[in-house]
C-alpha cells in the first residue's frame, strides 16, 4: 500500500495555486470535506489535507465538466462562479 501525502493548508495552497484564505473560507467544508479530503489528527485544531483524494477529485471534476464552464463545484451539487 502506498503512503498517503498529507499537506498543511500552506502546502496545499502552493500545490493548487489557491490562496490560503480561499482554501479556508471558500473550499473547506464546501468542496473539501472533512473525512474525505482532510482530517484533524488526534482530534486537535490542526488540519491535514489528503493530497491523493484532492488530486483524484480535481481530475474527476475536470473530466466531468464541459470545457469552457468555470466554477467551483459545491457539496450540494451547485457551482460557485468566482
Amino acid at each position: 500500500m502506498a503512503a498517503s501525502t498529507y499537506l498543511t493548508t500552506d502546502e496545499l495552497s502552493a500545490r493548487i495555486k489557491y490562496d490560503v484564505r480561499t482554501i479556508r473560507e471558500r473550499l473547506k467544508d464546501s468542496v473539501l470535506l472533512e473525512g474525505v479530503h482532510y482530517f484533524r489528527p488526534f482530534g486537535g485544531r490542526k488540519i491535514l489535507y489528503k493530497w491523493d483524494e484532492i488530486e483524484r477529485d480535481m481530475v474527476m471534476e475536470s473530466k466531468r465538466r464541459p470545457v469552457g464552464i468555470a466554477g467551483i463545484p459545491m457539496a450540494n451539487g451547485s457551482m460557485l462562479h468566482a
